[in-house]
């Protein structure tokens, strides 16, 4: 996920004290008929999405509004993690790293942007990740109808304050995230949805990684200089 220079994500603020917005279940069981006939269940959810310490991909970073679709990478090495959309001949150019425990955002091109500022939230690391995916609901099993088709299961999970009791009461959904991942490997992510306030810059507020290839071999980790502390 994304901040937006000084106006941090709140939804990464360490991805903690998440508040899942929408749970779509699998739909229930049938009771089973008194004549003993063996009761047909729903199937049980499978593991929430996790994230592997090494693995490296290729894909598309996609912001529907503007009508711009840029090449992306995503890439894990012991841990740490890079993002990468677009570039210099691109009218997108972004990174995001997980590094050594802090979450670094650099926007270098957006449309209309001006500031490109290196935006730091320490405390952030691939456990604060899993720990909220861990809290993802499942949304059901699919096929993304692409060449070639995947068969994926459907997450979602979310960001929600004040974080309040079932009733009414007001709330401020800050952040969604729809995750598809294998449907055979919870640590191979093949899309994801990122609405909220982590996408001020998009006018839309929403915008679409969608991967090639995925594999777990380890990638290529590494931290700007305009993100290196100074001396």
């Amino acid at each position: 996920m994304r901040s937006k220079g000084t106006r941090r994500t709140v939804a990464s603020a360490a991805l903690a004290g998440v508040a899942v917005l929408v749970l779509a279940a699998a739909p229930g069981a049938a009771a089973a008929p008194r004549t003993g006939a063996a009761r047909q269940e729903a199937a049980p959810a499978p593991p929430p999405p996790r994230l592997p310490r090494d693995f490296r991909g290729r894909g598309k970073w996609i912001v529907r509004d503007l009508d711009i679709t840029v090449p992306f990478t995503w890439e894990g090495r012991d841990g740490d993690s890079q993002m990468t959309a677009g570039g210099p001949q691109y009218p997108i150019w972004f990174t995001n790293l997980i590094h050594h425990g802090t979450l670094y955002t650099l926007t270098y091109k957006w449309p209309g942007l001006n500031e490109h500022p290196c935006s730091r939230i320490p405390g952030f690391d691939l456990e604060a990740l899993n720990r909220l995916l861990e809290g993802a609901r499942f949304v059901g099993r699919e096929t993304l109808r692409r060449t070639p088709e995947r068969r994926v299961n459907h997450w979602r999970v979310g960001v929600v304050l004040p974080d309040l009791p079932p009733g009414n009461h007001p709330r401020l959904p800050l952040a969604l995230g729809d995750v598809y991942v294998d449907e055979h490997d919870r640590g191979t992510f093949w899309q994801v949805l990122q609405f909220g306030v982590q996408n001020l810059y998009d006018p839309a507020l929403d915008e679409w990684l969608v991967m090639d290839t995925f594999e777990r071999r380890p990638g290529t980790v590494t931290l700007p200089k305009r993100c290196e502390p100074p001396d």
